[in-house]
């Protein structure tokens, strides 16, 4: 009676700042859902899906970089099948990276300057964004040479690693911090050291073991009046249904995709993709199925961003003493000195369209959001640092 008393009170509680998001018209809708020891504890369902129609729990959403997480998932086991190790160089597996180039500055006429690699990156640094990829998104001549490449716009994994061999490196490995191509990298690696497709092999390996049935590269068309509407505000301020964002939200969803992207390629809803969290908050397995192993997972907790490039500081995420980035994801590696209310080791991630999550494995808690709007991503305040967060540790204290 106690513990049904503590949910009601915790899904109030989330319930009131769901429902503030959409009354404000900062949302079209959105679900959030906290998993304690493996079982729902709270779940939230608010506003509209699309419009005119409501937001439900089987809702699909477009995930984007929570992706990268599931990819790092399967990287890791195979990790497990001892495919590879963190000290191997990248070119081991992408031979067509042995002869990459640096980006090292412009000459006087504006122009790229490259130099050597002085050294493979390791599947350490690509596992956390310090190979020296990047997307393309910046300024600079090289990443305008990664833009013209077009790699996010191959047909394939392997064209698409042939076109980043082709791009320079934004700086040498190990140097810096860069979110990155990293996981569609991983992808074709994936492909390479299973022998089977990218998304059988997730397919395989993670969905149906957790019995995510809704997570894939596409939406069928009988699960397509289930897919969630983009959300923007237009000049005036006003929320309205699509999205004036020119990235990834051209992919048409209604088809397999070309390329499988490993980066931002997944749809999902929120019991699929909690079930996946709680895993990670359950040192690796849910239910009867095991994935990882406890020790795979302090692995992945563990920060692996030099002291020196924490110091320079990071403007995305903003790492410090004790926030930092693991094998394959964000970890607070040591809560007290990042000011974060988590366990230590928690993991966690967010998707470009402001769906986020956390797993943490010190408390058995994994929570997941979903939203759609480009606009109110999860860095900006939907991870539910500010707010959320707050609600779900202070219940701890009376379970």
């Amino acid at each position: 009676q106690q513990l049904a008393t503590l949910r009601r009170q915790i899904a109030t509680a989330l319930g009131d700042v769901d429902r503030e998001h959409v009354a404000d018209g900062e949302v079209g809708g959105m679900l959030t859902m906290l998993i304690r020891n493996g079982q729902v504890a709270a779940h939230g369902c608010h506003g509209d899906a699309a419009p005119g129609r409501a937001m439900t729990r089987d809702t699909i959403f477009r995930i984007f970089s929570m992706t990268k997480a599931v990819t790092s998932v399967a990287m890791m086991m195979l990790f497990e099948d001892g495919k590879w190790t963190p000290d191997d160089p990248v070119t081991r597996f992408i031979p067509e990276f042995a002869g990459l180039e640096v980006f090292a500055g412009t000459d006087s006429a504006g122009r790229a300057m490259l130099e050597p690699l002085q050294r493979p990156p390791t599947m350490r640094e690509l596992m956390s964004h310090m190979a020296g990829f990047g997307y393309g998104f910046g300024p600079t001549p090289a990443d305008q040479m990664f833009r013209e490449r077009n790699p996010a716009g191959a047909a394939s994994l392997q064209d698409m690693v042939e076109r980043i061999a082709g791009a320079p490196l934004l700086g040498q490995p190990g140097t810096a911090w860069r979110y990155s191509m990293a996981n569609d990298i991983q992808g074709h690696i994936i492909e390479t050291l299973s022998g089977l497709k990218f998304g059988d092999y997730l397919r395989a390996r993670i969905f149906e073991p957790l019995g995510m049935v809704d997570t894939a590269f596409h939406v069928p068309p009988e699960k397509w009046d289930r897919f969630a509407s983009l959300y923007s505000h237009d000049e005036e301020g006003k929320l309205v249904a699509g999205s004036r964002w020119g990235g990834p939200v051209s992919t048409d969803f209604r088809a397999p995709p070309p390329l499988e992207s490993g980066g931002a390629g997944l749809v999902s809803t929120i019991d699929d993709f909690a079930r996946f969290a709680a895993m990670l908050a359950n040192g690796g397995a849910l239910g009867d199925a095991r994935l990882l192993a406890p020790g795979t997972i302090a692995a992945m907790q563990a920060n692996v961003v030099p002291d020196e490039v924490i110091a320079r500081g990071n403007p995305f995420p903003a790492f410090n003493k004790g926030l930092g980035w693991g094998l394959g994801l964000m970890t607070v590696h040591d809560p007290a000195a990042a000011g974060r209310i988590e366990g230590k080791g928690t993991l966690s991630w967010e998707g470009a369209a402001g769906t986020w999550f956390w797993a943490d494995p010190e408390n058995a808690i994994a929570f997941v959001g979903m939203i759609q709007n480009f606009e109110k991503a999860g860095v900006n305040g939907y991870d539910g640092s500010g707010r959320l967060r707050p609600i779900v540790y202070s219940s701890l204290i009376a379970s």
